[in-house]
């Protein structure tokens, strides 16, 4: 990322760039970047983008072969045509020599590092530089958010921080729109609250799930069944609610496994994929119940999923006496 922002900066470009990778708001906006600095003047009659699959590529080689117009340079964009995924042996031996004029950027979701065309843009004293684009850690995240707030001369502490990334999850499209339906909320207000976030910010169907989780942990019975019945009036499937109810239970199991193990908790958030501040929510109901407890959770829920499956059991009861069963006190 670093040798993108120095080349935009020094406008010294490499012929070829590909940006790929599972954070597809850098890719988006890597991009965005680099076709601006490589065509400022919006220059349409020099640019042109190939979108999907199924493209023809001896057309792609012919255009790349034209000489720009009144132009120094001739900018193409390659967006998702799996040309670095499937076999395409006639452009990787095209781009081993293109012309100067010549300026490529791949973006694109599939990428194998062992298809040609990647190799080809990658060879060593070659004219092509790819960047992969991972999601940043929590704690980059979290600056992340300090910087967007910082621009429009706001502030947020680091605890309101994390609860803001509990409610959004770790997709920096998310967090970007959250952030600013936060800036346009709060006004003339200079800082950003927990309350706020609870007015505003998106509560996913996960979280409210885990809701009602905690609350089976509890063993609040009644709080558990009424949160059920809120998710049914917003008209969320019961097949949905389970489904999410035996993957987050699953995911408690796998907690209980790992801590008896003595694995770390930065370690376990990590490997779950989760927030620190998730995990603290996680670990307060992982507590409450033995390993052999979760396992008949688990063993309770698929049984209520195929007892529907079958025609035994009404889908939305399947949910409600799985809970009254597991929010029964000790």
């Amino acid at each position: 990322m670093k040798i993108i922002q120095q080349d935009i900066k020094n406008q010294t470009f490499k012929q070829i760039y590909l940006l790929y990778g599972s954070e597809t708001y850098l890719v988006q906006q890597y991009k965005k970047n680099l076709l601006k600095a490589l065509n400022p003047d919006d220059d349409s009659m020099n640019f042109r983008v190939f979108e999907g699959k199924g493209i023809n590529v001896r057309e792609v080689i012919d255009l790349c072969e034209t000489i720009p117009f009144f132009a120094e340079r001739r900018v193409i964009l390659f967006q998702d045509t799996g040309f670095l995924k499937n076999k395409c042996d006639e452009l990787a031996d095209y781009l081993k020599e293109i012309p100067d004029y010549l300026y490529l950027v791949f973006a694109e979701t599939e990428v194998d590092k062992r298809s040609r065309v990647y190799k080809a843009i990658t060879a060593k004293g070659g004219c092509g530089y790819a960047a992969e684009f991972t999601t940043p850690d929590e704690k980059q995240l979290m600056t992340w958010v300090g910087q967007l707030l910082k621009i429009e001369h706001k502030k947020i502490t680091i605890r309101d921080t994390e609860y803001l990334l509990s409610k959004t999850g770790l997709d920096m499209n998310t967090i970007r729109m959250e952030v600013e339906k936060l800036i346009s909320y709060v006004g003339e207000n200079e800082i950003v609250t927990a309350e706020d976030i609870d007015a505003i910010c998106i509560t996913k169907l996960e979280d409210r799930i885990f809701d009602m989780i905690r609350a089976v942990t509890e063993r609040n019975q009644k709080r558990a069944l009424d949160l059920y019945y809120d998710l049914l009036n917003l008209r969320v499937p019961p097949m949905k609610i389970r489904a999410n109810m035996i993957r987050q239970y699953r995911q408690l199991l796998l907690i209980k496994q790992m801590t008896r193990e003595g694995v770390a908790q930065p370690e376990i958030a990590s490997k779950m994929k989760v927030s620190t501040y998730i995990l603290k929510g996680l670990m307060r109901c992982v507590r409450e119940y033995s390993e052999s407890e979760l396992k008949q959770a688990l063993t309770n829920l698929v049984e209520a999923d195929e007892a529907v499956k079958s025609g035994r059991l009404a889908d939305n009861l399947s949910v409600e006496l799985v809970i009254v069963e597991m929010s029964q006190k000790k």
